[in-house]
């Protein structure tokens, strides 16, 4: 099964931006992503239907603002993420900015752990079904982008490209999920392994190429 998450380094983006709504059209739209966010913190995958259930907004307005689980879930990610999309450094060296990246960004990933194993299972579902998003852009495909910053400067290679796809490895919900409830250790802790071995593999991977 392939699933549906990009392991290149071009990440397709929406072709522009809609226009931001306002009034009572960006409140709806803000207690729909709430209320979804909670339920996902809850452990549950809702559907749109299920969302707009519990925000009592009628279902017709909720496929208004977001046709598809995936859209919303997306749009649940995009502003779950907040910062971490923003993210730059100002650091020259690659491994010392593959370690900012994660220090600025686990915290927040630790405290939203549920939400993003939520939006995990939603593209695995996705998977399964043979299903895509609707406009072909991957639930969480910011975190190769963000990867790419990081990697800035470095000339490409087969080796950068294998790095960055291993770097997605770490850099996310799966490997924190490991680390907290296989090994037993708590965010802070999960933090520094990460960080310890994406610092090692690509001062490594650097040093060799």
């Amino acid at each position: 099964m392939r699933l549906p998450y990009h392991i290149d380094m071009n990440v397709p983006r929406q072709q522009s931006d809609p226009a931001p709504l306002k009034g009572a059209r960006a409140r709806t739209r803000k207690l729909m992503l709430t209320t979804a966010r909670h339920m996902m913190q809850d452990g549950l995958s809702p559907s749109v239907s299920e969302v707009a259930e519990a925000a009592e907004v009628s279902r017709s307005t909720a496929y208004r603002y977001f046709p598809t689980k995936e859209a919303m879930v997306r749009a649940v990610v995009g502003e779950t993420l907040g910062p971490i999309l923003e993210w730059r450094s100002e650091l020259t060296a690659a491994d010392a900015r593959v370690s900012d990246l994660i220090r600025f960004s686990f915290p927040r990933i630790v405290r939203n752990e549920a939400t993003f194993k939520a939006a995990l299972r939603v593209e695995l579902e996705a998977g399964a079904a043979g299903s895509q998003a609707d406009d072909n852009a991957p639930i969480r495909g910011h975190r190769m982008e963000l990867i790419g910053r990081a990697l800035e400067g470095v000339p490409p290679s087969v080796e950068k490209e294998r790095l960055s796809q291993v770097l997605a490895v770490l850099f996310g919900v799966e490997a924190l999920t490991v680390l907290n409830d296989i090994c037993g250790l708590d965010g802070a802790q999960a933090e520094d392994v990460v960080v310890w071995a994406a610092e090692a593999l690509t001062r490594v991977t650097l040093e060799d190429t």
